[in-house]
């Protein structure tokens, strides 16, 4: 993980929370935050970037927090830059920084160093909610996708944050594919707006989604993808063959009519069309949902109106728990995804102050 030098432009005050675990040189610094497993006594500790100690003894603005966004970082793993650029958007928007906590994950793959003790992912594994690789710290075959789940359930928890109100996950590239597939399989959803928490999920930019059935986009709707091009286009992270053990036994209408419940917000960059851009996924099971991120948005927005006419039980729910929003003149960027007139919103609430310069965000119906 490399530090961003645009996070030195920030305030002295905000990094002077942070537990410092690497040289001073290197801020922003992450914390290592220990996060507890029902069941055992030990737990784990996980690497987050955070703007307020998370230990809950040193820093007592925690009894202030109302709010909490949890940023997820792309493929290079760069929690910081995610952080740095959130806490920028924090800082402009006018909401205080005691009432938001900031939260950035940081997945530690394969070869990064310094992890000693926690569980590591392969490179790009943790994207889908990979289990861990094996002799990687206490947790060996942890999912990514429970990190997330013990994550918010540590902050769910009132005698850490009495205040807390709202929960958001946001996730942008890589950092999106899995808050995709977060609000798609996680446990907790439901659990935590039991508790009166407001529970939403960001989605910018993935390469790819999770199909809930084996139709793909075709010329003319949605049908069966051909399995001479593809034999394996329906597995999991595409679809719901093989799932990983974190989603083992669940059916994909199910989900789709648990998901339709969520309260879930796409975006996608019109310009996020480059057929060839260097971190797209070109494998055949992504190449089967479009061409380029942002064809793959829109099949997939279409798709769940197209599943919705299919189902009768999701007939039933409400279509408004779903946003779909295309951000004007922005490509691969999650500055400018985070940073547009819609993102901000999303983020930090209809007062946040927003750059009137801000990319514009266009409401899309499928």
């Amino acid at each position: 993980m490399k530090a961003s030098n645009f996070f030195c432009k920030l305030a002295s005050s905000t990094l002077a929370v942070c537990c410092l675990v690497q040289p001073a040189s290197a801020t922003p610094a992450w914390q290592r935050l220990h996060l507890p497993v029902p069941g055992q006594q030990a737990g784990y500790d996980f690497p987050v970037y955070a703007n307020h100690r998370l230990d809950g003894k040193l820093d007592g603005k925690l009894d202030t927090i109302r709010e909490v966004i949890i940023v997820q970082h792309g493929i290079q793993r760069n929690g910081d830059d995610y952080y740095a650029a959130a806490m920028a958007l924090l800082q402009a928007s006018g909401r205080s920084l005691d009432e938001v906590l900031v939260i950035a994950p940081n997945f530690p793959g394969k070869p990064d160093t310094g992890f000693d003790g926690m569980p590591v992912w392969s490179v790009q594994g943790w994207t889908g909610g990979d289990p861990a690789l094996p002799g990687t710290g206490t947790q060996a075959g942890l999912s990514s996708l429970q990190v997330i789940d013990d994550i918010a359930q540590l902050l769910a928890d009132k005698s850490r944050l009495p205040q807390l109100k709202k929960i958001t996950f946001a996730g942008h590239s890589g950092g999106g594919q899995l808050i995709h597939r977060y609000a798609v399989l996680n446990h907790v959803d439901e659990a935590l707006r039991a508790r009166g928490l407001d529970v939403q999920y960001v989605v910018a930019n993935p390469s790819s989604y999770l199909y809930f059935t084996p139709e793909r986009p075709a010329s003319t709707g949605f049908a069966l993808y051909d399995k001479s091009v593809c034999p394996a286009y329906n597995d999991y992270r595409y679809g719901m063959q093989n799932m990983v053990p974190y989603a083992k036994g669940m059916n994909g209408l199910d989900l789709y009519s648990r998901h339709l419940q969520r309260q879930v917000t796409y975006l996608v960059g019109s310009l996020d069309t480059d057929p060839n851009h260097r971190v797209l996924d070109k494998s055949c099971g992504a190449e089967a949902e479009g061409p380029t991120r942002y064809d793959r948005a829109h099949a997939y927005w279409a798709y769940e109106q197209y599943l919705g006419k299919q189902t009768p039980v999701a007939k039933a729910l409400p279509a408004s728990n779903h946003h779909y929003l295309d951000v004007e003149g922005v490509g691969h960027d999650q500055t400018r995804m985070f940073g547009s007139q819609c993102g901000v919103k999303l983020l930090f609430g209809d007062k946040a102050s927003v750059d009137k310069l801000a990319a514009q965000c266009k409401p899309v119906k499928p």
